[in-house]
């Protein structure tokens, strides 16, 4: 079937966070809300169909979940991606970022180093400070305008103090697909120095150029040393449902992973979750194919509007997700004042580029995932407001 994006989506009857927490996040309801990274799209019709019959039955009690479940998940590993996990080895959790946290909080002690490479999703310095341990970053380097490199000498003398390597891949905010030999190299580090590696890949699906390499697929030796996160909450917009998969590389540490959520009476999916995940990885190619064109058009329209009406403000179209990293230091700001800017000025919601590196100002993040309508208004808004600031300051 076809799927209509350009359909706008009303979300104010659904208790959306994006929405809903407006207040709370930037003061305002009064801005267009280009944060959170979830989709004003609507998502596969194969998934509202397994999670309306399932609705309809009535019965919303304990769910066991099927050998299928976790076998649905290695089949769209191995047809999107080239690699095929055992289902033996692979653990439920609430979504991956709790999973980031569990296996922080298992893989290492109190006071040990976790390496991330900022800008980086928040979450991957929150999880580490609220485990109590220490984080340790490798900045990546922008070369040119939009193309991001390691700092190889950094990265190896950071790795030579590092429990656990926390990777993001693709990269988010930047959309950086990395390469094999980049994969290669930072596993062969970690395996040098001893430092065990658990790659973030919920954005793995949503590539625009280029090719995903599961980082657990590069060999077996480096299989061995990598735990892997995956949902289809982030490619399908099913975040609400609170469901992800980790991929272990061996029982034991499985085993002591799936200890820790036991003691906590987590380890079953709730009963949508489990009709809407299975039926994303079995039937969603299709809308899918569908998605991801839409999402490279609408970032291509924030770039070249950008680049012909607000130069002061500079940004890529990613090889992945779609978040869009804006460079905003044209303005002239300090990070305070741009995002009061964007708030009270241009009426938009993004979020906050010190969230993903503390030690970068000048940068905002925006999420493209929407009707292209939403887009061409927040774009109109950002021009009205940048101009008037040029005409104040003339």
């Amino acid at each position: 079937m076809r799927y209509d994006f350009d359909k706008p989506v009303d979300r104010s009857r659904h208790h959306a966070a994006k929405y809903d927490e407006r207040v709370r996040v930037f003061g305002t309801d009064q801005v267009i809300p280009l944060w959170i990274a979830d989709m004003d799209l609507p998502t596969a019709q194969p998934i509202l169909d397994a999670v309306t019959a399932r609705a309809r039955e009535g019965l919303f009690g304990y769910t066991s979940r099927p050998a299928s479940y976790f076998e649905a998940a290695c089949a769209w590993q191995a047809r999107r991606h080239g690699w095929s996990p055992d289902p033996a080895l692979c653990s439920h959790a609430l979504g991956v970022v709790p999973a980031l946290a569990a296996l922080v909080r298992l893989f290492s002690d109190p006071g040990d180093h976790i390496l991330i490479q900022p800008p980086v999703y928040m979450e991957f310095a929150e999880v580490t400070v609220f485990q109590e341990r220490t984080v340790l970053n490798n900045p990546l380097i922008e070369t040119a305008p939009g193309h991001w490199e390691i700092d190889w000498a950094d990265f190896e003398a950071k790795a030579s103090q590092a429990k656990l390597f926390l990777l993001c891949s693709p990269h988010n905010p930047l959309g950086k697909i990395w390469t094999r030999e980049e994969l290669e190299r930072m596993m062969a580090l970690c395996l040098k120095h001893h430092v065990l590696v658990v790659s973030d890949e919920i954005h793995a699906d949503l590539i625009l150029h280029g090719t995903h390499i599961p980082t657990a697929s590069l060999s077996p030796e480096i299989a061995a040393n990598v735990i892997t996160c995956v949902s289809a909450t982030k490619t399908f917009n099913l975040a609400g449902l609170h469901a992800s998969v980790t991929i272990f590389p061996d029982r034991e540490k499985k085993e002591r992973y799936d200890r820790f959520w036991m003691s906590f009476d987590v380890h079953r999916n709730n009963v949508f979750s489990l009709a809407a995940m299975e039926a994303a990885w079995r039937e969603g190619d299709e809308w899918l194919d569908q998605l991801l064109p839409y999402l490279e058009a609408n970032m291509r329209y924030v770039k070249a509007y950008l680049d012909d009406n607000v130069p002061e403000i500079k940004t890529f179209v990613p090889d992945a997700t779609y978040l869009m990293w804006l460079d905003c230091r044209g303005l002239g700001l300090d990070q305070e004042a741009l995002v009061r800017f964007m708030i009270e000025e241009a009426g938009l919601g993004l979020s906050n580029g010190k969230g993903f590196d503390p030690d970068r100002t000048g940068f905002m993040r925006l999420n493209a995932a929407c009707p292209r309508s939403t887009l061409e208004q927040a774009m109109v808004q950002l021009e009205r407001a940048v101009r008037a600031r040029r005409e104040g300051q003339a």
